[in-house]
């Protein structure tokens, strides 16, 4: 049995939904798919499909051999590539996952500069807030800004996320500006679903310090925060890769100089340094030269007080 073709037989029946569609895309008849289809759940020891004059559906077999078969499917695409490109030029698809806030502030600029350097590359962006599974969602490269890492996984260091605590000036002057950090349990703090929800962390004299915090407002991402925050919604705690520009116009005000929130290490995380294609290498690279030289949004909070000399 060819085994990839069954594979690649396999995979375009379950994205295009049936039997037929698949054999009208692959050049092949209807029994030679369902030979291909047949042969390979021999091979795998379990039914991959529950087919139906309907409908197909995937098993439990068969939702854990797709991505397997997706993956084996591209490294003999990437292997056949390198045959034909013995330069090893970065090309194909790159698959990439990031936080809408990051995503927007940071690294489509990135992007761009990138696929100007590399026009062979097809960069596609997933703006997500939420962490993503790389090998069944297929995602070659996630930047993730956190500690504690899943121990499958490799993760590049990019640069430090600093934080910064900011509200606006007509939030300010209607409740007052907070001096110390156990001030901001008093206050309307605008909160992430899913990062610090309810407790904020911060370093104070060189000594860790965490409040208990509360508000009307959370959201599963920073931008929507940022916006809340300069319309006087409350306080934030943002990224500062985010919250530099309003920081600088004035819209927002730095809250708490003295006390450091928890930094974060940016980090690129991808699955395997086997056959990584050129893409990913040099996407790897890029985004390493780019961001490791202390950013202009990764300044202290302190730094981005108008009128501290910016």
């Amino acid at each position: 049995m060819d085994r990839l073709t069954a594979m690649r037989v396999f995979v375009s029946v379950v994205d295009l939904g049936s039997q037929s569609a698949a054999a009208e895309h692959l050049h092949l008849s209807r029994p030679v798919v369902s030979r291909y289809l047949a042969e390979l759940e021999g091979w795998v020891g379990a039914r991959l499909m529950q087919r139906t004059t309907r409908k197909l559906s995937l098993t439990a077999a068969g939702a854990q051999t797709l991505p397997r078969c997706r993956q084996l499917l591209e490294l003999a695409g990437d292997l056949q590539m390198a045959v034909q490109r013995p330069d090893d030029t970065p090309h194909g698809t790159l698959r990439i996952s990031v936080s809408s806030s990051f995503g927007q502030a940071q690294l489509i600029d990135a992007v761009v500069d990138y696929a100007q350097r590399y026009p062979a590359v097809k960069v596609e962006l997933q703006m997500l807030d939420r962490t993503v599974d790389l090998v069944e969602e297929r995602i070659d490269l996630a930047v993730r800004s956190c500690h504690v890492l899943d121990p499958g996984l490799i993760a590049r260091p990019l640069t430090l996320c600093r934080s910064v605590v900011c509200a606006s000036p007509a939030y300010l002057k209607a409740h007052g500006m907070p001096l110390h950090v156990e001030e901001l349990a008093q206050h309307n703090c605008l909160t992430h679903t899913y990062f610090s929800n309810a407790r904020w962390y911060f370093e104070v004299d060189g000594e860790p310090l965490e409040v208990a915090v509360k508000g009307n407002i959370s959201c599963n991402e920073a931008i929507s925060l940022q916006k809340a925050a300069v319309l006087g919604a409350g306080i934030a705690l943002l990224p500062a890769y985010l919250a530099a520009p309003a920081l600088r116009s004035g819209e927002l005000i730095s809250v708490l100089p003295q006390a450091k929130p928890r930094e974060l290490m940016l980090n690129a995380v991808y699955t395997s340094r086997k056959h990584m294609p050129a893409a990913l290498r040099s996407m790897l690279d890029f985004l390493v030269e780019r961001f490791a030289d202390g950013s202009p949004w990764s300044l202290t909070a302190q730094e981005h007080v108008p009128g501290s000399g910016e």
